[in-house]
């Protein structure tokens, strides 16, 4: 089983508008609303894959109760904590070419609620063959809190994908995650090294087992016990981004779960993120797009 923990999940209100332009008003061609979040996001597509998986996430209010339906109509097993504050709510507007997105901030999560989703990740390690901690932290909870998960998991042999930014993720490091997987600009900004192959280099050093580094059309770049890695997708797509990073999460904890090679998990999750930006909804993704890309990503070595 893989255990996600979406730390700030979300109602994740997409609208779908051709030639969205800032400063104007636009018709709205489609709107979907769906639980959301990072781990969540994950999640999803863990379950459209046939993998076993179960999402534990703090939720309140009226709009956690929308997130919980969400999951139920969906099929995706998890665990609500409840929290006194109201869950927050994402805006994706999505034209053909990119997606802009508004974040609301989210609630203040309490130490005993904390405590409470802690106890329940605590329990489910003993049948979990990979944690993957994902997203966001909630106002309240202190930088080290996903480091604390992440040691949590390592003290039960565990192995855990870390996908923070910022202070979360310099904070989680010390607590040595099997994975981190920063996009370019989260290298970047944690490191302050422009080169992605140096800055994952220094977040080895920092305490990461394995570094995998999104860098958008240009695919995966990886640091690993076993050397470096590329994996590029067989062509380049275009469409809605939302959740492309948590397809890539998705697959590489399949992949841990199965033990495969990191070069295979790689270009599996090349296609996997690629085949997401082809559908419109984040922890979706186009079937057909993924096989054929799967089977004619680029995978090689690197010095």
């Amino acid at each position: 089983m893989i255990v996600t923990v979406t730390p700030n999940p979300a109602l994740d209100i997409t609208y779908t508008v051709p030639g969205f332009r800032p400063h104007t008003t636009h018709r709205v061609a489609e709107t979907a609303a769906q639980a959301g979040g990072k781990g969540i996001n994950v999640a999803r597509v863990l379950h459209a894959l046939g993998r076993r998986t179960i999402a534990v996430l703090p939720l309140g209010g009226a709009t956690g109760t929308a997130v919980e339906a969400d999951l139920v109509r969906s099929g995706i097993p998890h665990l609500r904590v409840p929290i006194d504050g109201e869950t927050r709510r994402t805006v994706a507007v999505s034209d053909t070419a990119d997606t802009t997105m508004l974040n609301e901030a989210g609630p203040e999560v309490g130490a005993a609620e904390w405590a409470a989703l802690r106890g329940r990740v605590r329990d489910l390690l003993p049948r979990t063959r990979v944690l993957v901690v994902s997203g966001s932290l909630p106002r309240g909870l202190p930088e080290d809190t996903c480091a604390d998960l992440v040691r949590l998991a390592r003290d039960h042999g565990v192995p855990v994908i870390l996908d923070a930014d910022g202070p979360v993720l310099r904070a989680g490091l010390s607590a040595r995650p099997t994975v981190v997987k920063p996009n370019a600009a989260e290298l970047l900004a944690v490191t302050g090294i422009e080169d992605p192959a140096e800055a994952a280099t220094a977040l080895l050093a920092a305490g990461a087992e394995t570094v995998v580094a999104s860098l958008g059309p240009d695919g995966l770049l990886a640091a690993t016990p076993d050397g470096r890695f590329r994996a590029r997708p067989p062509e380049r797509v275009v469409g809605n981004t939302a959740g492309a990073g948590d397809a890539v999460v998705a697959a590489l904890a399949a992949g841990l779960a199965d033990g495969a090679a990191w070069s295979d998990m790689l270009g599996d999750a090349v296609a996997l993120s690629a085949a997401t930006v082809l559908a419109p909804r984040a922890g979706v993704f186009d079937p057909g797009a993924y096989r054929r890309f799967a089977a004619a990503a680029t995978r090689a070595a690197s010095a």
